[in-house]
């Protein structure tokens, strides 16, 4: 019986999955060209943020400020073409930042603190959001 069930529905599982995933996207990448830029920035803003909250190790610190450069990179990406042309938003790129930052320190480990984290990535946000807005285009 276990056979059975086996041959019969894992094949179609597996065609409406692959049908799922590779017809209908939900939506195109976000991230653009600086994302290699941002990610740089959001590491070297994690690593000084870190030093400065006294948790975890360098490189966490750095993974989670390149995580959060990363996601603010692509958040920014996801707003309309009139939002981008009026700039960015801060609280949006802080906000941004917290939250892959939260969620790559759990995943990560090293700071078990939650608010440690969440400010490791606001501050590589915001050093992403200030470096972006000052650039000349």
């Amino acid at each position: 019986m276990n056979q059975l069930l086996k041959r019969t529905f894992l094949p179609s599982l597996m065609a409406a999955s692959l049908a799922g995933v590779s017809l209908f996207p939900a939506q195109p990448a976000a991230a653009d060209d600086r994302v290699l830029g941002d990610t740089a920035i959001g590491a070297g803003a994690g690593v000084v943020t870190g030093i400065i909250t006294g948790c975890g190790s360098v490189l966490g610190n750095a993974a989670r400020g390149a995580a959060a450069g990363a996601a603010v990179n692509g958040a920014n990406g996801l707003r309309s073409r009139r939002a981008r042309n009026r700039g960015r938003s801060y609280p949006q790129d802080a906000l941004v930042g917290a939250g892959a930052s939260i969620v790559t320190g759990k995943l990560v480990g090293g700071c078990r603190n939650t608010l440690k984290n969440g400010i490791t990535g606001a501050g590589a946000g915001t050093a992403v959001h200030i470096y972006r807005n000052n650039r000349r285009r």
